[in-house]
């Protein structure tokens, strides 16, 4: 069997890298380039057409949605810095003053036009028309350049559909759950022993450092999104993107509460040292507590990630089944530390606070909770829909009734 694994272990690595984003996105821009000067070398009047590879080379991203909206801002862009040029070349030459001025309309207009981050190419457009003497043709030229070049790179993903970023954005999010459990764990085996206060602040540190993963997670989850968008490929984008979000948000919110409960322990250590942080019993409890609540982490991350209805199904009894356990190890703590206050009233509202932040992760991964906040998403979004094209909302209206008048009629 190792040896199977190791002669296959190439193949793997080539496929792996094949899915890469960055090398999906190599391999496209270099394909849209080629194909662009090619096209250019027979439309364009100049000898090296360069501006179709590049506008190509720039305009071509790894998702269908973002080469569209990219590819229209820089079409955009181009044309009014040849426009712009063109105008200046009829009135002036091209002096430091005129260049100056250039340079200021041309950013001038790339606001107005709302090019977004290609504002500096309208100027950059404007310069490379006006520092040439056949001011007409390297217009033309270019304009006809910069059209094959956006044209070929949306074309190529229109034909070529790109790849649909899901299942990465998936790992992602199963990969920060492992580590928010990971972290629930070495939490939980200190806090029932004698911990230092010194263990305690690198757990609280841990926590911390886990607001960096969550952005990574959060640059991968909006790849994901994009790539949904405008993808022939896939069916029920909205729901797919609705999940993956409402997925990510409440593991966000663990986290900062997973912190927050990181910095109460803190506290409470301090207070006790060198003390025990709980009773020997309290300390067991909350121990099993929270690897629990870890492996539910886990479990819903496994939920959100799922697309097969039948493997949801199974997660989502699985998530149930472990929070009703951990929902009873709860109980059992609260009466625990209700006990320990009585004792010592002196840090009952730190006990307070441990058994506040608890309960906090388990209602954000509560089944029903998870099921409302869906429910949520999609009605904004349809809301938005709606308010923001009125008029394709009432067309759909408008044949809705007309199949339900259709149906009623033919029974």
């Amino acid at each position: 069997m190792q040896v199977v694994r190791e002669m296959t272990a190439p193949a793997v690595e080539f496929v792996k890298r094949r899915r890469d984003p960055v090398t999906v996105q190599m391999v496209r821009s270099t394909a849209a380039a080629t194909v662009a000067y090619v096209i250019a070398l027979r439309l364009s009047p100049e000898a090296a057409p360069l501006t179709a590879p590049l506008t190509a080379l720039l305009v071509v991203q790894v998702t269908l949605y973002s080469t569209l909206t990219t590819g229209v801002r820089r079409v955009n862009s181009v044309v009014a810095g040849v426009v712009v040029a063109i105008l200046f070349s009829l009135l002036v030459g091209l002096t430091w003053w005129s260049l100056g001025l250039l340079i200021l309309a041309s950013l001038l207009v790339g606001h107005l036009v709302r090019v977004d981050e290609f504002v500096p190419e309208v100027a950059i457009s404007a310069m490379l028309v006006l520092g040439v003497t056949t001011h007409g043709d390297t217009a033309w030229a270019r304009i006809v350049e910069t059209l094959i070049g956006a044209i070929v790179g949306m074309g190529f993903n229109l034909l070529l559909a790109p790849p649909v970023w899901v299942e990465e954005a998936g790992e992602s999010i199963e990969e920060l759950a492992r580590r928010v459990r990971q972290l629930m764990l070495r939490i939980g085996e200190e806090a029932a022993g004698s911990p230092l206060s010194a263990s305690a602040a690198a757990r609280l540190h841990e926590a911390r450092r886990l607001d960096h993963d969550i952005t990574q997670v959060d640059a991968d989850l909006r790849q994901a999104e994009d790539s949904l968008r405008l993808n022939p490929r896939v069916r029920e984008g909205l729901l797919h993107r609705v999940v993956l979000r409402t997925g990510l948000d409440t593991l966000e919110i663990c986290t900062v509460v997973l912190r927050v409960l990181a910095r109460t322990l803190t506290d409470l250590t301090k207070e006790r040292e060198p003390e025990r942080l709980f009773e020997p019993e309290t300390g067991a409890v909350f121990e099993e507590l929270l690897s629990e609540i870890a492996d539910a982490v886990v479990s819903f991350s496994v939920l959100v990630t799922t697309s097969v209805s039948a493997n949801a199904e199974s997660a989502e009894e699985r998530l149930a089944s472990e929070l009703r356990q951990a929902a009873a190890t709860r109980d059992r703590l609260a009466r625990l530390l209700f006990e320990e206050a009585r004792r010592d009233a002196r840090q009952w509202q730190l006990l307070g606070a441990v058994l506040t932040e608890v309960n906090r992760i388990l209602d954000e991964m509560d089944t029903e909770h998870r099921t409302r906040r869906l429910f949520e998403e999609l009605d904004r979004h349809s809301r938005e829909q709606r308010e923001r094209l009125p008029r394709l909302t009432r067309m759909r209206e408008r044949l809705r009734r007309r199949r339900e008048g259709a149906s009623r009629r033919s029974r």
